[in-house]
């Protein structure tokens, strides 16, 4: 049976830390921070995603 191919988009957005869980960063800190307020700036950390997103993550990456 062929291998199966991990999403390219989301292979650039999600990771699994060490202790196994997966992570992604939000949208919003690459560029024109200088305007953008601290808390907004500071929302904008990386983020656990809820359990429904799981199936679908594994889905898109099934090698992670």
């Amino acid at each position: 049976m062929p291998k199966q191919k991990s999403h390219s988009g989301a292979k650039k957005r999600v990771r699994r830390t060490g202790s196994g869980k997966i992570v992604l960063k939000r949208a919003g800190r690459n560029h024109l921070l200088q305007q953008k307020s601290t808390r907004q700036k500071n929302l904008n950390r990386t983020l656990i995603p809820e359990k429904s997103e799981h199936k679908t993550l594994k889905s898109l990456l099934p090698y992670l």
